[in-house]
């Protein structure tokens, strides 16, 4: 299996990649589109990106893609992040710190704290910061011990994330729903069309008398016009279980536009 995911190496989508499959080829692109669009172009059998993250909330270009590409989400992966500070040279010499932006956010304080004067310069990933700072003396890195292994660098500090309980969820997309496992998720986006008081009610309210668990519900702008919103659900459960089929089917004829992105087995 040829897996696409972040570069490069080092990354902690490698590592939600390598977490899911270990014997899959690992292809490696400078973000989350190209990742997506690799296997929109068939170079890959299925690609990994962030979806969430426990500090920061959702990656809204990933929400976007799923919207906008006919993507199936297969899997999941819950990867627990632990920032280090990585650099070649000491923590006098450092001028420049490089990190993806949501690595940035996520040591806020952290660098508040220490850093007040040094310029921060976000990057594609924490492995491409890494990377970066492994060829300067005054430019350290925020990411993972993986990335000092491969790139050479010396550990300055570790766990400096502003909380230390930090996980990102990555899903898995590829072409194929896989079968129910008996513990499985279900991811839906919906758009009610015509917005009046309680829409939104009654489409939980056939989730609630079913006793489905909804274990996510978050909207993003359509890019139509401004307080026009689309609704990204999760929820317990397979499509294949008679009780989501039944229940999707329901909320089908209530809105605009019902997306099914997948079932997958849940982290």
């Amino acid at each position: 299996m040829i897996i696409g995911t972040f570069g490069p190496e080092g990354s902690y989508t490698e590592k939600a990649a390598k977490q899911w499959n270990r014997k899959g080829e690992l292809h490696y692109y400078d973000d989350i589109q190209d990742t997506v669009e690799a296997l929109i172009h068939n170079e890959v059998d299925c690609s990994v990106v962030p979806v969430e993250n426990s500090l920061e909330g959702s990656i809204p270009l990933t929400l976007d893609l799923l919207m906008e590409h006919q993507l199936k989400i297969v899997g999941e992966v819950i990867v627990q992040i632990n920032h280090c500070l990585l650099a070649t040279g000491r923590l006098s010499d450092i001028k420049v710190i490089m990190s993806h932006p949501q690595a940035l956010s996520q040591c806020r304080k952290y660098i508040k704290s220490h850093f007040r004067n040094v310029e921060l310069r976000p990057v594609l990933s924490t492995s491409h910061a890494a990377k970066l700072a492994s060829g300067s003396g005054d430019i350290a890195a925020i990411a993972s011990r993986e990335s000092a292994k491969r790139y050479g660098l010396k550990i300055l500090d570790e766990n400096i994330q502003d909380v230390n309980e930090n996980y990102t969820r990555f899903i898995v997309i590829g072409n194929e729903i896989p079968e129910p496992t008996g513990n499985d998720k279900t991811s839906i986006i919906i758009y009610l069309q015509k917005n009046r008081p309680g829409a939104l009610f009654e489409i939980l309210e056939e989730f609630a008398d079913k006793n489905i668990d909804l274990t996510k519900i978050e909207s993003r702008p359509t890019k139509k016009f401004l307080g026009d919103y689309l609704f990204h659900i999760d929820l317990k459960g397979h499509i294949g279980d008679r009780h989501i089929k039944e229940t999707l089917e329901k909320i089908k004829g209530k809105v605009g536009m019902l997306k099914i992105l997948g079932s997958y087995p849940a982290a």
